[in-house]
C-alpha cells in the first residue's frame, strides 16, 4: 500500500533526524552550531516531503480533457487542497497537459504537469486507498472545556497527530508568514496559528480544520423520573 511506504518514509525521517541530535554533539562543541546543521536538515526533508505530497495530489486528479468544465473542477480540487495559496493553471500549448503552479504563503513554490489521461478504471490493483478523517477534539490545558473541532486521518492515533499539530504549529511560526504576523504584534498562540494555517499544510500531515474557533463542551443533563 503506498499509505504505509509513506508512514515508512516519515518513520526513517524520524529516525534521521534522532540520530542527527545524538551525533552532531559528538562532532561539535559548538551547540549553535550544530543547531544550525541540525535545523537545515529538518528544513530540507520538510521541503522534499511538501514537494513529494504536491506531486501525488496532482497524480491523483484526473485529466480526461482540457475543456473549460474540466478544468474549473481541478482549480476546485486544488484550492481545497491549497486554500491560502495562489493558483495559476494553464493548458500546454501542445494540448496534451495542464501547467500547474502553487505559491504558498511563507514563499514556497510548487511546479507540476498534469497529463491529459482517460479516467482510472474502477476496481484497480493499483489504485490508491483514500484513507478518511475522523474527529479529532482538542483542547489547551488552561481552557479544556472549549474544545477544537479538528479531524485526523483514520490511521493515526491521538498521540501521532497531536505530535503532528505540535510540528505543524512550530514549522508555521518558523515560516516566512508566521515570521511577519509576530513582527506585525500577532499573537504567538494556538488559537491564532489554527485560524491562520493553510489547509494544505495540516491536509500534508494527516490534519483538518473543521472551524476555527472552538466550542464549549455541552454537559448533557439526565431528566428526571417521573
Amino acid at each position: 500500500m503506498k499509505e504505509k511506504k509513506s508512514k515508512s518514509k516519515q518513520d526513517e525521517q524520524a529516525q534521521l533526524l534522532n540520530l542527527l541530535k545524538t551525533i552532531l554533539p559528538k562532532v561539535t562543541h559548538d551547540p549553535a552550531f550544530a543547531d544550525k546543521i541540525y535545523s537545515a536538515c529538518e528544513a530540507e526533508l520538510r521541503t522534499k516531503n511538501r514537494a513529494n505530497s504536491f506531486e501525488k495530489f496532482c497524480e491523483r486528479i484526473e485529466l480526461p480533457d482540457l475543456e473549460p468544465k474540466t478544468l474549473e473542477e481541478v482549480k476546485q480540487q486544488l484550492v481545497a487542497g491549497f486554500s491560502d495559496a495562489d493558483l495559476d493553471i494553464e493548458p500546454n500549448e501542445d494540448g496534451k497537459g495542464l501547467r500547474v503552479d502553487v505559491s504558498l504563503p511563507d514563499g514556497t513554490q510548487f511546479h507540476s504537469r498534469i497529463p491529459v489521461r482517460p479516467p482510472s478504471p474502477e476496481g484497480s490493483d493499483e489504485a490508491e486507498v483514500t484513507l478518511k478523517f475522523i474527529p479529532f477534539p482538542a483542547s489547551l490545558p488552561g481552557d479544556p472545556e472549549l474544545i477544537w473541532a479538528l479531524a485526523k486521518r483514520e490511521n493515526m492515533t491521538n498521540d501521532e497527530a497531536a505530535i503532528a499539530l505540535t510540528k505543524i504549529e512550530d514549522d508555521f511560526w518558523a515560516s516566512k508568514t508566521g515570521q511577519k504576523l509576530i513582527r506585525d504584534r500577532v499573537e504567538k498562540s494556538f488559537p491564532e496559528f489554527i485560524a491562520r494555517v493553510p489547509a494544505g499544510l495540516l491536509n500534508e500531515v494527516g490534519l483538518k480544520r473543521h472551524y476555527k474557533l472552538p466550542e464549549p463542551v455541552k454537559i448533557l443533563r439526565g431528566l428526571k423520573k417521573v
